[in-house]
């Protein structure tokens, strides 16, 4: 938001510059007029549109935040729905548990292979199971037993 107000105040400053400019009687002709119009005028507005870019770049990613938080929500509610199933889930299965595309499962699925939080196994007939150890295990953690004791 600062850099917003900063480019927007430059803006005004660069316009306000140029109003007077326009109405004094300098010569646009004179070296000096030209170096004080470019100091005063187009720097500050050169700055002001730069700071507002950057305030437009801030601004949108804010939106890969909301992303990062809906990638978040996706990757664990599917390793919800692994340990519900065994540690083992398809593209299919994830797409229609959790109302996404089959295409956007397959994609967040790969990325989980990829961090290596699940395994990629293939059917007989070519069909892509992935396989979460973790998951699985997690239903037998009731029969964990100390390291040191019986």
């Amino acid at each position: 938001m600062s850099r917003t107000v900063g480019g927007v105040v430059l803006l005004l400053v660069s316009a306000f510059m140029l109003l007077g400019f326009v109405r004094s009687d300098a010569s646009f002709a004179s070296v000096n007029t030209i170096v004080a119009v470019l100091a005063t005028v187009v720097l500050p507005a050169l700055g002001g549109v730069a700071l507002l870019r950057t305030a437009n770049v801030h601004g949108r990613r804010s939106g890969s935040r909301a992303d990062l938080l809906r990638r978040t929500t996706i990757e664990s509610e599917i390793l919800r729905l692994a340990m519900l199933r065994d540690g083992r889930l398809t593209a299919v299965e994830v797409a229609s548990a959790l109302a996404l595309s089959a295409e956007e499962s397959k994609v967040v699925l790969d990325a989980l292979v990829m961090r290596e939080v699940a395994d990629l196994d293939v059917t007989e007939d070519g069909g892509l199971v992935y396989r979460f150890e973790d998951a699985r295990r997690a239903l037998e953690k009731q029969s964990a037993r100390g390291l040191l004791g019986p």
